[in-house]
């Protein structure tokens, strides 16, 4: 378990992922428009009253802005990491990602315990959960995994791939303020902690594939188990 953890989140493999100079122009500017579009619908999206009928057409507008976005800036690779057993043959990284996300949504479960002792971020906690309370479960679900494969998507896809220096600190960055323009404290400080998981995952394997699969077992699980803490 724990190499498993270790060569997901730290040893990078060999690869050869290089843009040419004009290549690296684009993706730089191309996710330069993407996160200002999408940081705005996003913080559009989430000031929608919960239950209103505007909700899903506004968050899937932001899913399909991140993934236009990505797949507009360049080639994408899914990523691959060491075997957990023999460390030299290169397999796609599935499983850990998936425990990853298990062991990342216990602990803040964990700290959901304390959170919700503090009015105040109970409140933050509660105005997110009040989106889930309101719609249908099924739809809620798809619109929680479509946002997090296409935030994978661009922040640790198109936009890793456009930063030249520190590309773990500055995707992470970018979607601590991307997620801020929702207004809510909780989403930020969940997307610091989630951007820097999925941003070394992002550097190990070279691809989007464990990130994605990371963000979506967290998201899930934070979908089903949060509310009963803040039930």
């Amino acid at each position: 378990m724990q190499r498993w953890f270790r060569r997901s989140l730290w040893e990078v493999v060999p690869r050869d992922h290089r843009d040419t100079v004009v290549a690296l122009r684009r993706r730089q500017v191309v996710a330069v428009v993407t996160i200002l579009l999408g940081a705005g619908l996003l913080g559009v999206s989430l000031r929608i009253e919960p239950g209103s009928v505007w909700f899903y057409p506004a968050t899937l507008a932001v899913a399909l802005v991140w993934t236009v976005g990505a797949f507009a800036s360049g080639p994408l690779h899914l990523g691959r990491i060491a075997h957990p057993r023999d460390g030299e043959h290169l397999i796609r990284p599935v499983v850990a990602p998936v425990l990853v996300g298990l062991a990342l949504a216990a602990l803040f479960l964990v700290g959901g315990l304390v959170v919700r002792e503090i009015p105040w971020l109970d409140q933050q906690v509660s105005a997110v959960l009040d989106f889930a309370d309101e719609g249908a479960t099924a739809a809620v679900l798809v619109v929680t995994l479509a946002n997090g494969v296409a935030e994978e998507l661009f922040f640790r896809g198109a936009l890793y791939a456009a930063v030249t220096r520190h590309p773990v600190v500055w995707t992470s960055v970018a979607y601590v303020v991307a997620t801020l323009a929702t207004g809510n404290v909780m989403l930020a400080f969940a997307a610091i902690l989630l951007g820097v998981v999925v941003g070394l995952q992002r550097r190990a394997s070279g691809g989007i594939l464990a990130p994605i699969l990371t963000h979506c077992t967290w998201s899930v699980a934070m979908l089903f188990v949060l509310p009963t803490l803040f039930g």
